[in-house]
């Protein structure tokens, strides 16, 4: 079982939409410490290549809000878009998670003709005073 799955398995549990809870209570249920990082709000992102214990909150089908660093306390509210709950924390892939909206929004808007260089410079001038100065 990884660390953080306890974590997981209690959120999965619940049936409030909003749990509130402070990192002390996280830690009980844990049965361990939060690391350091705990006191960056990067680590409470919601974002599931984040850290691990972010892919068990997300895969229970909940996420984090409200999240007070000073007062070590957040709320965890239920999504309806939820993670496979079957894999623990160190199989879940990027390939479970669902896509952000704005992912492939400009997919079809742009057109590159064959046999173009994208490395290559567009002012040929440029490109010799860069590099044969």
């Amino acid at each position: 079982m990884g660390k953080y799955e306890p974590l997981g398995e209690y959120l999965r549990k619940q049936s409030r939409t909003q749990i509130p809870m402070t990192f002390r209570e996280i830690e009980r249920i844990l049965g361990r410490e939060l690391p350091a990082s705990k006191s960056h709000r990067a680590w409470w992102s919601n974002n599931a290549s984040n850290n691990v214990m972010t892919k068990q909150w997300l895969a229970a089908g909940y996420e984090t809000e409200a999240v007070d660093i000073a007062g070590e306390k957040l709320v965890f509210r239920k999504v309806e878009d939820t993670l496979p709950t079957a894999k623990p924390d160190h199989e879940i892939s990027d390939e479970d998670l669902p896509d952000h909206p704005i992912f492939g929004c400009m997919e079809g808007t742009i057109t590159i003709m064959p046999g173009a260089d994208l490395t290559e410079p567009m002012d040929f001038e440029w490109g010799e005073k860069l590099y044969n100065e």
